[in-house]
């Protein structure tokens, strides 16, 4: 814009001088008037070159303002902020963000803009979005039937960058109940008390009946490979142990199971087997698998996997309470056996 200016100032002072120029000559040779003379050439040669200077000022003044593209506004109400976002992007659009707590769980979708969508405006132009925070927190909420990882992922999802989360849950307590595993019985506060700053809830959950049943299977006589077949269907946790092949014995097989007063057993109880175990073996490599865990209140998903040269197997997919797990194998030589709970591997055996 400068530019602009100084150029049209230019051209402003060399008109000026051109015809002062014309005057002085007039005024040297007024005879040359009727002569239409030299006077005239010159008059007729500072008229041109004051045009020229004047296009060539307007062409720079109208080049230099002419300004940033042109381009529309969006349309970006009720769209979640990343995408409207990337349509800003697009239009080469800057927002100017606002937060506001609604009366609806509806965190990060855009609640108005300025300039509204289809204005025409410069390209680079700041344009202001309200973004909302969801449902403003001021009371404690009803959690009681609802599964108590979900709650607290749920928590951390609303107050994530927060330096004080206004809703704190503290280490829950298990009790056994009808409910499913994992469900929330009990919580205090009660629901509807208000929040004026941070507060711990403590919860009550459900560690599952204590009191179903399940019949117990004989292993005696089984080989690893259909014990293993019993133990992902099976609420009984088998402590198994191991000893070399006796004489009379089948090797790879459940030789004892320890007996049980009734035939059906509270679940999860657990219960100690053998199994014979070859001495050696050129191809595969026996025995029993072992790790030792947290106790959990519940039963919770594991997995037992094998890996050989990068290619993974799933041995079993189980459920267990933890504690002592035992699982007997027979996998190729260089082999290494990973337990996972709930997906996170949390043991590690090599098998030579």
């Amino acid at each position: 814009m400068e530019a602009a200016i100084l150029s049209v100032q230019f051209w402003e002072n060399n008109m000026e001088d051109k015809v002062e120029e014309v005057k002085k000559l007039a005024k040297e040779n007024p005879k040359s008037k009727k002569k239409g003379g030299g006077i005239g050439g010159a008059f007729l040669t500072a008229v041109f070159s004051v045009c020229v200077m004047g296009a060539v000022a307007c062409g720079v003044f109208f080049a230099t303002v002419r300004g940033e593209e042109q381009v529309m506004v969006p349309d970006v109400m009720g769209k979640d902020l990343a995408s409207a976002l990337l349509e800003m992007q697009e239009k080469e659009l800057y927002p100017r963000l606002q937060l506001r707590f609604t009366e609806d769980d509806d965190a990060g979708i855009i609640l108005s803009q300025s300039p509204e969508a289809g204005a025409i405006v410069k390209a680079g132009r700041r344009i202001s979005l309200v973004v909302s925070r969801g449902a403003i927190v001021d009371h404690v909420e009803n959690y009681v039937g609802e599964m108590y990882d979900d709650v607290k992922l749920r928590l951390q999802s609303m107050f994530s960058g927060a330096t004080k989360p206004l809703v704190v849950l503290s280490e829950p307590s298990y009790k056994a109940d009808k409910t499913p595993a994992g469900t929330i019985i009990a919580q205090n506060p009660a629901e509807g008390t208000p929040i004026s700053s941070p507060i711990n809830v403590k919860l009550i959950v459900s560690s599952g009946s204590n009191y179903e049943t399940t019949r117990v299977p004989n292993l005696v006589g089984l080989s690893i490979e259909k014990i293993l077949v019993q133990l992902s269907v099976s609420k009984v946790i088998f402590d198994f142990n191991s000893h070399i092949v006796r004489e009379g014995e089948k090797p790879l097989t459940a030789t004892y199971q320890q007996e049980m007063k009734e035939q059906f057993v509270r679940n999860y109880t657990h219960i100690a087997v053998d199994i014979a175990i070859p001495a050696t073996s050129e191809d595969k490599s026996a025995g029993i698998f072992s790790a030792k865990l947290s106790n959990y209140p519940y039963p919770v998903a594991m997995t037992l996997e094998s890996e050989k040269d990068g290619q993974k197997n799933t041995l079993l997919a189980f459920t267990h309470t933890g504690g002592n797990v035992t699982i007997p194998y027979n996998v190729d030589h260089d082999t290494s056996l990973i337990l996972s709970v709930a997906g996170k591997v949390v043991a590690r055996q090599y098998v030579d």
